[in-house]
């Protein structure tokens, strides 16, 4: 190891160890009142809840996005009674069934009791249209788990295409779609700024509200023949959820 990699591991960990130390106070500044927070699973623990929900004998896995990428980690080392699928869009380790997420129910042989997809959708030309695919092979009682980015580095281009909040990942698994919200949140908190190379009014101003991962568990409750989304009303989609009024005076 050269004498450089040693200062700046070194300086990486004296800026990491008095960060932990100041940190906490005041990266609270950062963070969003009106953005939920994770309970029921997070970016951590989204395995752990599917694998309670579905992980049972008899049952079938449809994971999207399945291939073997960056570590040692494959859904299918976890099962223990469920009988797993692996869908990508190229072939590879952990790949049962290659080919395009927006003609999945084309591909797949449904019913499945559980879809899992982890950054992926901000890799989809028409996520909404993959969206209605999944409805398709999950049953009713089933439960779709997805995990994608709100606010993460440009990367895999020139096919990242969206960022997802958790209310746009409700607006894609809506009850209009059939589907029953059982977790919608955001996770993993950045603190953030404009750059010296932003226009002259941003720079160097606090970017808040940022969050890395937005995750959505969703149950089917019941199928939707015939579906359009051109035909769905937008309170089907909003709930009660409206776009902030004007402020008085605007």
């Amino acid at each position: 190891m050269s004498l450089r990699s040693i200062v700046r591991r070194g300086y990486e960990a004296a800026r990491r160890l008095a960060l932990s130390a100041t940190a906490p106070r005041a990266d609270r500044a950062y963070l969003a009142r009106d953005v939920p927070a994770p309970v029921r699973a997070g970016h951590n623990t989204l395995v752990q809840a599917l694998l309670e929900l579905a992980d049972k004998p008899g049952a079938r896995i449809l994971e999207i996005g399945s291939r073997q990428v960056s570590s040692a980690y494959v859904l299918p080392d976890h099962l223990k009674h469920a009988d797993y699928v692996g869908f990508d869009f190229y072939p590879g380790a952990n790949v049962d069934v290659v080919g395009d997420a927006h003609r999945l129910s084309d591909l797949v042989e449904g019913p499945f009791d559980a879809v899992y997809s982890t950054a992926v959708f901000e890799h989809l030309a028409m996520p909404w249209v993959a969206a209605e695919e999944i409805a398709k092979v999950l049953k009713v009682g089933g439960h779709v788990f997805i995990e994608t980015h709100f606010s993460f580095s440009s990367h895999e281009r020139p096919w990242n295409f969206f960022q997802f909040s958790d209310m746009g990942l409700r607006a894609l698994f809506s009850p209009a779609l059939g589907f029953e919200c059982v977790e919608a949140a955001m996770d993993n908190p950045i603190v953030g700024r404009f750059s010296a190379f932003a226009a002259p009014y941003l720079r160097f101003q606090r970017v808040t509200g940022l969050y890395c991962h937005s995750l959505f568990i969703g149950r089917k409750a019941r199928d939707v023949p015939g579906f359009r989304w051109r035909d769905v009303a937008l309170e089907a989609v909003v709930g009660e959820t409206t776009y902030p009024p004007p402020a008085a005076g605007q």
